[in-house]
């Protein structure tokens, strides 16, 4: 079995993930889904305002959310708080298991970056969006029940901890190192 962290280890991490900086973070890991299942990491990618992460499948695998089953605008990008999965996950090779394109040092909380608040990230800038991102089943099977328990609910929702959905607003280049920035609408 893989390694899956205690609730009582994300109770004690609670602090570190929360001291995450305000602004001026760091994006950490790139993680495209050009299929169901796979991932490909990558050290740089592009940002696009029509299909999000180039290489991910984001636009062709459509989404449930949406009337007419296509690709959910508001949810074009998902992004995690990279000392969040580091408890989860243990190994860094275990993060893309997340399911989510953009692994960053922030603080992804509504506090501080509530919904249409900018992020520029290389000559890129995403908006995150009112959509919730949530746990799912698969989440819960790759991390354990604790953890989905760990990231929902009102307290957790308010913190982000599962993370962030965004959408592109201004194309660019993105690279792993790159410097993660508040920006102004």
């Amino acid at each position: 079995m893989a390694y899956q962290a205690t609730l009582q280890e994300m109770e004690t991490a609670l602090q570190r993930i929360q001291g995450s900086p305000a602004d001026n973070g760091r994006l950490e890991m790139i993680s495209a889904r050009p299929s169901v299942g796979q991932r490909k990491l990558v050290e740089v990618g592009e940002l696009d305002a029509e299909g999000g992460l180039v290489g991910d499948n984001w636009l062709d695998r459509g989404s449930s959310s949406t009337a007419d089953g296509s690709a959910n605008p508001e949810a074009q990008i998902t992004i995690i708080n990279t000392r969040l999965i580091e408890t989860l996950a243990g190994d860094k090779t275990r993060w893309p298991l997340a399911g989510d394109q953009l692994f960053v040092d922030i603080d992804l909380s509504h506090d501080n970056l509530p919904p249409g608040a900018r992020l520029s990230i290389g000559s890129a800038v995403v908006e995150l969006t009112v959509a919730p991102h949530t746990g799912c089943a698969k989440f819960a099977s790759r991390f354990g029940h604790d953890a989905l328990r760990f990231v929902s609910g009102p307290e957790a929702m308010r913190q982000r901890r599962r993370g962030a959905n965004a959408k592109v607003v201004r194309a660019g280049k993105i690279q792993v190192g790159d410097i993660v920035r508040k920006v102004d609408a």
